[in-house]
């Protein structure tokens, strides 16, 4: 199911491949594990050629969490996606996570239209799924410019690969890092 007047063409399958590719080459670059969370942001708009926001593909949408949630999944790491601006860009997240977080939960439910294709799949494919205002999570994608930066721990650290588009979406990948604190006597290595 799709936007009226979105790329239909596109191989769902080769963006399968991709989406897996660049997260092991992440995922060898950056340690995540049990206990760990990562946020998706997904334009499924503008994988598919159209702004952010001017059309979606649901088939999409799946595709990108099915992919995200195994992956993550043998790595016991935890998957929270961002909404649209038109939930203010909450995140559904597993109800246990929320809760060994305390992170307060909202009432939405993410549709296409209102929070977008990949948040209302990961909505679907959840075992408990609940939307969240705010977390601190350790790494993430953004995918289509949606800005998940509000999401990401202090200090954000983007993490270049070799790939930077999806489709026709542009592709970042962050991590986060400790602050340093002190100052010019301070020593952040033994």
């Amino acid at each position: 199911m799709s936007q009226p007047g979105v790329y239909e063409n596109l191989d769902i399958a080769l963006i399968k491949t991709q989406i897996a590719a660049m997260m092991t080459d992440f995922l060898e670059k950056v340690e995540v594990g049990p206990g760990d969370v990562f946020v998706l942001g997904c334009s499924t708009s503008e994988i598919c050629g159209a702004n952010i926001g001017k059309g979606f593909s649901q088939d999409m949408g799946d595709a990108v969490i099915d992919t995200m949630l195994s992956l993550l999944a043998e790595r016991g790491a935890a998957l929270a996606v961002q909404c649209c601006e038109h939930l203010n860009r909450a995140l559904v997240v597993e109800g246990e996570v929320a809760r060994a977080h305390h992170w307060e939960i909202v009432t939405a439910v993410p549709v296409p239209e209102a929070g977008g294709a990949a948040a209302a799949s990961a909505f679907h494919k959840f075992t408990n799924p609940v939307l969240v205002e705010h977390i601190s999570a350790s790494c993430g994608i953004d995918i289509g410019d949606t800005f998940i930066g509000m999401h990401i721990r202090h200090v954000a650290v983007p993490v270049r690969l070799s790939w930077n588009t999806l489709g026709s979406a542009h592709v970042t990948f962050v991590k986060s890092r400790p602050k340093y604190i002190g100052g010019e006597r301070a020593c952040y290595q033994l």
